[in-house]
């Protein structure tokens, strides 16, 4: 659970953190992979290994928070579709459970699909972040 001292930023990586642990978790397993990207994410964001590991093996009890802007909600879906091409494979429930955190992340129905399909196609495509970003800015609004 989150400390009561704990920033709100801080709450806010954590609750990410363990949103991509339950999409790592959304095919039954999290390989090397996939846990390699959701540590590399916490680091950048200044949470340790260890305590990134905990998060992630205590997911299933998380609260998510809810980013209050556009660029930190795109960052999270970009993060978590990132994630679920990270094994090569796409699975069906990864790719329910991306449309569903979309949703949850204030993205609208009409235009979660192809946000997932925009970002998706930018980073097999090899595109960085912000170009991705930059190209789905009218599905933002």
């Amino acid at each position: 659970m989150f400390g009561f001292f704990e920033n709100e930023q801080t709450r806010k990586v954590k609750s990410h953190i363990q949103n991509l642990a339950a999409l790592a978790k959304a095919d039954g397993h999290i390989d090397e992979r996939e846990m390699s990207f959701i540590v590399a994410v916490g680091k950048k964001n200044g949470i340790r290994a260890d305590e990134i590991r905990t998060l992630v093996a205590n997911s299933a009890n998380s609260r998510m928070v809810v980013p209050d802007n556009d660029s930190e909600r795109f960052d999270q879906i970009f993060d978590m579709v990132d994630m679920m091409l990270a094994d090569g494979i796409v699975d069906d429930n990864e790719m329910d459970f991306c449309t569903i955190m979309a949703e949850k992340l204030g993205f609208r129905k009409d235009v979660v699909g192809l946000l997932i399909k925009q970002i998706s196609q930018g980073v097999k495509d090899g595109m960085d972040r912000d170009s991705i970003k930059s190209g789905t800015q009218t599905l933002l609004k």
